[in-house]
């Protein structure tokens, strides 16, 4: 008995290994393929996805801070295992998602990567038919738990932050960091009105007024969702109305690579007011060295790309069900900046 369990917990080793190999260092294994009825099986090489046709939403816009990313994952996971891959770009708009989703859906994919924006009520009874039709649905960024609940079995998985999670660890970061509390003014710029994505936004708001901070919250407008330059008069007006602020966050990649914009357009200098935010990307980077950004929670989006993917080639393949992937458990700042750096200005961090 000892033997037969030490040989059964080898073999997961070694499977384990095998997968994280793929995953994390983006190698091209050998794969076994499910045989076919009445043969033996076979081995495919790095292609063993080829077969499988994907519908991928990296967010929007193409080219934008953080989709850029997302999109790079794919395109890597695209390369490594074969499937037929099509992009679509939404400009982080959930309604857009929806109307993008019943399209995709139509043309009969083996698989759809959706963006969760739009929340469970918008999308269940999408995806409830996407199911029917025998498409596998699997969602990055934002959660969808109540299709995870029913369909993880079914190869629905999750990769991405715990939205609100991420947001108090951000919110509590800033706290401890900054010794911020009774009275301290604070900018919080999100999206609250969005179901599971603006959980990310209360999450740091509640963490900032636990500690007795007065919280001025601002929803992030269309027009500034898809171009985050778009909302410089609204930061430039609030600072000005408002001289007392100590702290900006921006719940969204793209407004926290253009901080230094905004605070630049407001006559500030980096030393200001703290500026904290999400997700990496060149501008943070530079903004950061420069002192205009102080804290970034990094939710690694290169593998919001990549892994759903992955998780539909392995459903549509072996059967396999939804992972429960945490991206969001990172921090970058000016201590650590320079390991990032080289990473982030290739779009993979």
């Amino acid at each position: 008995m000892f033997d037969f369990l030490q040989r059964g917990r080898l073999t997961l080793l070694a499977t384990l290994a095998m997968l994280m190999a793929l995953v994390l260092a983006g190698c091209t294994v050998t794969v076994p393929v499910a045989p076919a009825a009445g043969g033996d099986a076979a081995s495919s090489g790095g292609n063993w996805c080829s077969d499988v046709k994907i519908v991928f939403f990296p967010g929007g816009p193409a080219g934008g801070v953080f989709a850029n990313n997302v999109y790079n994952g794919a395109k890597q996971a695209e390369a490594d295992l074969g499937p037929s891959v099509q992009y679509v770009f939404s400009d982080w708009d959930p309604q857009k998602m929806i109307a993008q989703f019943k399209e995709a859906a139509a043309t009969g994919p083996d698989g759809i990567a959706v963006m969760g924006h739009p929340g469970d009520d918008a999308f269940s009874p999408l995806i409830d038919e996407a199911r029917a039709a025998g498409i596998i649905v699997t969602s990055q960024n934002t959660e969808l738990s109540a299709s995870m609940s029913k369909y993880q079995g079914a190869g629905f998985g999750y990769v991405g932050a715990v939205n609100y999670t991420a947001g108090y660890k951000l919110g509590k970061e800033i706290i401890n960091r900054y010794a911020f509390g009774e009275g301290d003014r604070a900018m919080v710029w999100g999206l609250l009105s969005q179901p599971s994505r603006g959980e990310r936004t209360k999450g740091v708001i509640d963490a900032l007024e636990e500690a007795g901070m007065t919280v001025d919250y601002f929803e992030i407008d269309a027009a500034t969702n898809a171009d985050p330059a778009a909302g410089t008069p609204t930061f430039t007006g609030y600072v000005s109305s408002n001289p007392d602020v100590k702290l900006v966050v921006t719940d969204h990649g793209g407004l926290t690579a253009t901080l230094e914009t905004y605070l630049k357009a407001a006559g500030l200098g980096p030393e200001a007011i703290v500026g904290a935010g999400f997700d990496l990307s060149p501008a943070t980077i530079a903004a950061i060295r420069g002192g205009w950004t102080d804290l970034v929670i990094d939710q690694q989006p290169w593998l919001q790309g990549y892994l759903p993917i992955l998780q539909i080639c392995l459903t549509k393949v072996f059967g396999f069900s939804g992972l429960m992937v945490d991206t969001g458990g990172g921090f970058a700042d000016a201590n650590n900046i320079e390991f990032l750096a080289p990473l982030a200005e290739q779009e993979i961090r």
